[in-house]
């Protein structure tokens, strides 16, 4: 019975190797939840083996996709399945899976927070109640709100606060810093607190941003990660952590405020679009800092 479903799911699917994937992810774009090291990474944390689909025109690959059974790999339905809940954390991201421009595929694989860049190449796909938090270019704010975000920098820094590269530090260190912050911010445990370290370790290459020290001590942190297609570059922020006491000092603003603008900076640079997620637009400050955007499921 499983095996005459895996046979109508993955109909007008081949099986692939996973270097024919990464070539596809490398030549069509992705996402971060789709990037072909972050998948073997995690994947081969959790234990689950990954199996790659492409879709074919002829002989030519015009899209692929990592599967864990009727899911994509690294789904939390399948972690949960598995007893594997909160392993690692990728946080509610956009999926942008590699499909050629002008291609369109039947996926039958469970699937939320689809892009809309694969809208129109996905065969079935509908638009899901909730929406992505996509922060805004540095042109569409107020100068007021500019203005703003650069005082509190300023407060900050005469106040003794510093910033740190995130890539100063092992990831024994951010493990440490991110699960006290969260912990303070929110009152409950990080999740997948026991491995943290692990995956940030699996992640290092893809993490971005800094942290913010004052007096020499962290007070505030965030969990970024980012990675770069052909015609776009995409973050994700995963989460972070604020110290309550100095919340006079707006510690998460300003990192908010540093941590965008450089990556703003680095695409513009790079001549690409940057689509920098927030997650799911489920809290009142994220509106402050991006537009909603809206997002499909099959």
């Amino acid at each position: 019975m499983l095996n005459r479903l895996r046979v109508f799911r993955e109909r007008g699917w081949t099986p692939i190797a996973a270097a024919d994937y990464a070539a596809a992810w490398q030549r069509f774009g992705g996402s971060v939840a789709t990037h072909p090291e972050v998948v073997e990474r995690l994947a081969g944390l959790a234990g689950i083996p990954v199996r790659y689909l492409g879709w074919f025109d002829g002989d030519e690959l015009r899209a692929a996709v990592p599967t864990w059974g009727r899911n994509l790999a690294l789904s939390k339905d399948v972690l949960k399945r598995q007893g594997k809940k909160a392993l690692f954390d990728l946080g509610n991201a956009e999926i942008i899976l590699p499909i050629a421009e002008g291609a369109h595929i039947e996926l039958r694989h469970q699937v939320r927070y689809l892009s809309e860049l694969n809208r129109e190449q996905v065969r079935g796909a509908r638009e899901q109640p909730e929406q992505l938090a996509m922060n805004r270019a540095p042109a569409d704010f107020s100068k007021k709100f500019r203005y703003n975000q650069r005082r509190e920098q300023r407060l900050l820094e005469e106040a003794g606060g510093v910033l740190q590269p995130m890539s100063e530090l092992s990831p024994e260190e951010q493990a440490r810093i991110y699960a006290d912050l969260f912990q303070r911010r929110w009152e409950f445990e990080v999740p997948g607190k026991a491995r943290l370290a692990e995956v940030f370790g699996l992640m290092r290459e893809f993490m971005r941003g800094s942290l913010v020290r004052l007096d020499g001590e962290p007070v505030a942190i965030q969990i970024l990660y980012r990675v770069e297609s052909p015609k776009w570059i995409s973050v994700e922020y995963i989460n972070g952590g604020v110290a309550p006491e100095n919340r006079e000092f707006s510690p998460g603003s300003v990192l908010s405020f540093v941590n965008t603008q450089e990556a703003w900076a680095e695409a513009e640079a790079l001549g690409k679009p940057l689509r920098y997620s927030f997650g799911r637009a489920d809290r009142e400050y994220k509106d402050r800092w991006c537009h909603r955007v809206p997002v499909f499921q099959v």
